[in-house]
């Protein structure tokens, strides 16, 4: 089973790719997805969706796991990356893929065993975890990396926010979403 993590960003988007079958850790693939240096968010959003597509139609993973946006000081901010992330699980869904959520703070605990770690600790773990210590990760990839890890080590398809598609995911919101 191949787990597609993303961390999702309105300037960098990372993804990491692993495979936990075995019970050892596989690294398969994993980049940060640089966006234009433009000011046309939408513009930004297409790259992010359209990146994740080639990514997810060259591995062919088996689910997906996004972070969530957290609270933040700045509502502007908040949106872009709420929308970066819609972005992301949409591309997901259009592939069929399960979609599963989790905060930073899950995603911490999970890699590291504390909710607060900084990025040095979750990076450090990464490479451990993957036997990658002769790589150096940027931020958004250890990140996304730790997600789908975060995501093989958890039992996914019970928190409710997992979705097989589109149609699961509309019968499961049907108040979030209008004709």
């Amino acid at each position: 089973m191949i787990i597609l993590g993303v961390d999702p960003g309105s300037r960098a988007t990372g993804y990491g790719l692993v495979d936990p079958s075995g019970g050892d850790e596989h690294l398969v693939a994993a980049d940060t997805i640089r966006l234009a240096d433009t000011d046309d968010h939408p513009t930004r959003l297409k790259q992010i969706y359209d990146a994740l597509v080639d990514v997810i139609d060259a591995h062919g993973p088996d689910e997906f796991a996004v972070e969530m946006p957290v609270y933040g000081q700045n509502p502007q901010s908040m949106l872009k990356l709420g929308r970066a992330q819609a972005a992301a699980m949409m591309a997901a869904l259009n592939r069929d893929l399960p979609v599963a959520q989790y905060t930073p703070k899950e995603v911490k605990k999970s890699v590291t065993g504390n909710g607060n770690a900084s990025k040095k600790q979750v990076g450090f773990m990464i490479e451990s975890i993957l036997s990658a210590r002769e790589q150096t990760f940027a931020h958004d990839t250890a990140d996304a990396l730790a997600i789908a890890l975060c995501h093989g080590n958890r039992d996914a398809h019970d928190d409710g926010d997992s979705y097989t598609g589109w149609a699961s995911f509309v019968d499961a919101n049907p108040d979030r979403v209008s004709e």
